[in-house]
């Protein structure tokens, strides 16, 4: 069964990458979600966090599983990670996916960064690495596993309902704070890079 499927990023750095994955038809365009070009991320970006929390839920709805596309420096990226958590608390399956051995425009491959999925706890301090899987698109072939990740993550998310509550202990320097949902109330500085 088709998957409505959220895609988080690194948009400065790794958005060739995304585009890879995005662009490898491995799901309809209906099915794909959190990609938005240059122009139309600054114009939500000028707006402020408000705008940028209304984007991401806008693009959120109605989706069952998030991609996260872990690059050099995913893991530091408080877009990201507010991402995670708003998936999470959503119901979402989460599943995560190394890129930095797809071949940029230059042909290079990155550098591997670390895991966003190991920084997010669970209430009882369990990372969210822990319950949702990690795959690399290159050495575990994402071209043809793509959509079994994807239905694998929806799966365990199913049978994980009773572990709710995503956040009490989050990643400090982000400055998140996780009562029943996930607020942002000091940012540290370059919050709003995506």
């Amino acid at each position: 069964m088709a998957r409505k499927v959220f895609f988080s990023f690194h948009y400065e750095r790794d958005a060739w990458r995304a585009g890879q994955v995005r662009n490898s038809n491995l799901l309809s365009e209906e099915e794909k979600y959190g990609f938005i070009d240059a122009v139309d991320w600054e114009s939500i970006e000028r707006q402020g966090q408000k705008a940028i929390e209304r984007w991401i839920s806008g693009q959120l709805k109605d989706t069952t599983v998030s991609v996260v596309l872990i690059g050099a420096e995913t893991a530091d990226r408080p877009w990201v990670r507010y991402e995670i958590v708003e998936s999470w608390n959503r119901g979402n399956g989460i599943v995560g996916i190394w890129i930095q051995n797809i071949k940029d425009q230059d042909s290079q491959t990155d550098v591997k960064g670390r895991n966003p999925l190991d920084e997010i706890k669970l209430s009882d301090g369990t990372p969210l690495s822990s319950v949702c899987k990690t795959y690399d698109w290159v050495l575990n072939d994402g071209r043809n596993n793509l959509g079994k990740w994807v239905e694998e993550a929806f799966k365990v998310r199913g049978s994980t309902t009773g572990s709710k509550s995503l956040l009490r202990s989050a990643v400090a320097s982000a400055g998140l704070a996780f009562p029943d949902k996930p607020i942002v109330p000091n940012k540290p500085a370059g919050f709003g890079a995506r």
